[in-house]
Protein backbone atom coordinates (compact mmCIF):
# COMPACT_ATOMS: atom_id res chain seq x y z
CA UNK A 1 0.00 0.00 0.00
CA UNK A 2 1.40 3.49 -0.91
CA UNK A 3 0.72 6.42 1.51
CA UNK A 4 -0.35 9.67 0.02
CA UNK A 5 2.22 12.68 0.92
CA UNK A 6 0.57 15.67 2.26
CA UNK A 7 -0.08 18.62 0.01
CA UNK A 8 0.97 21.85 0.45
CA UNK A 9 -1.75 23.43 2.10
CA UNK A 10 -2.15 20.98 4.52
CA UNK A 11 1.35 21.80 5.85
CA UNK A 12 0.15 24.82 5.05
CA UNK A 13 -3.09 24.59 7.69
CA UNK A 14 -1.46 22.27 10.13
CA UNK A 15 1.58 25.07 10.85
CA UNK A 16 -0.73 27.94 10.96
CA UNK A 17 -2.65 25.72 13.64
CA UNK A 18 0.13 25.55 15.88
CA UNK A 19 0.76 28.86 15.04
CA UNK A 20 -2.35 29.52 16.81
CA UNK A 21 -1.59 27.07 19.40
CA UNK A 22 1.64 28.57 20.58
CA UNK A 23 -0.04 32.18 20.65
CA UNK A 24 -2.54 31.06 22.72
CA UNK A 25 -0.75 29.44 24.76
CA UNK A 26 1.51 32.42 25.69
CA UNK A 27 -1.33 33.99 26.06
CA UNK A 28 -3.23 31.86 28.28
CA UNK A 29 0.36 31.59 30.18
CA UNK A 30 0.40 35.22 30.82
CA UNK A 31 -3.00 35.54 31.96
CA UNK A 32 -1.79 32.83 34.36
CA UNK A 33 0.98 34.72 36.09
CA UNK A 34 -1.21 37.63 36.30
CA UNK A 35 -3.35 36.26 38.12
CA UNK A 36 -1.20 34.43 40.69
CA UNK A 37 0.39 38.10 41.22
CA UNK A 38 -3.04 39.25 41.91
CA UNK A 39 -3.40 36.32 44.35
CA UNK A 40 -0.27 36.85 46.36
CA UNK A 41 -1.33 40.93 46.59
CA UNK A 42 -4.38 39.85 47.64
CA UNK A 43 -3.34 37.07 50.13
CA UNK A 44 -0.87 40.00 51.67
CA UNK A 45 -4.14 41.99 51.85
CA UNK A 46 -5.92 39.32 53.85
CA UNK A 47 -3.08 38.86 56.19
CA UNK A 48 -2.61 42.87 56.88
CA UNK A 49 -6.74 42.59 57.52
CA UNK A 50 -6.76 39.93 60.28
CA UNK A 51 -3.77 41.76 62.27
CA UNK A 52 -5.82 44.81 62.01
CA UNK A 53 -8.83 42.89 63.06
CA UNK A 54 -7.25 41.22 66.03
CA UNK A 55 -6.11 44.41 66.97
CA UNK A 56 -9.17 45.74 67.37
CA UNK A 57 -10.57 42.87 68.80
CA UNK A 58 -7.83 43.27 71.56
CA UNK A 59 -8.89 47.17 71.74
CA UNK A 60 -12.13 45.68 72.56
CA UNK A 61 -11.39 43.51 75.53
CA UNK A 62 -9.08 45.55 77.23
CA UNK A 63 -11.66 48.61 77.05
CA UNK A 64 -12.08 48.53 80.10
CA UNK A 65 -8.84 48.26 81.47
CA UNK A 66 -7.75 51.14 83.63
CA UNK A 67 -4.44 51.35 82.39
CA UNK A 68 -5.46 51.38 78.79
CA UNK A 69 -7.71 53.86 78.67
CA UNK A 70 -5.18 56.33 80.97
CA UNK A 71 -2.93 55.71 78.18
CA UNK A 72 -5.30 56.86 75.80
CA UNK A 73 -6.59 59.40 76.98
CA UNK A 74 -2.53 60.53 77.52
CA UNK A 75 -2.16 59.62 73.88
CA UNK A 76 -4.98 62.39 72.99
CA UNK A 77 -3.67 65.05 74.91
CA UNK A 78 -5.55 64.90 78.31
CA UNK A 79 -4.41 64.77 81.74
CA UNK A 80 -5.70 64.25 85.31
CA UNK A 81 -6.93 66.31 87.36
CA UNK A 82 -4.48 68.39 88.71
CA UNK A 83 -1.35 68.05 86.60
CA UNK A 84 0.05 70.49 84.39
CA UNK A 85 0.62 69.62 81.09
CA UNK A 86 4.07 71.20 79.58
CA UNK A 87 4.44 71.50 75.73
CA UNK A 88 7.81 71.85 74.23
CA UNK A 89 7.78 74.28 71.54
CA UNK A 90 11.85 74.15 71.09
CA UNK A 91 11.55 71.05 69.05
Amino acid sequence: MRLKRASLLTKLVITVLLIYMATSLLDLWGQIQSAQSQREELAIQVEQQRLANQELRDAIENSDDPDTLERVAREKGYVKQGETLYIDVAG
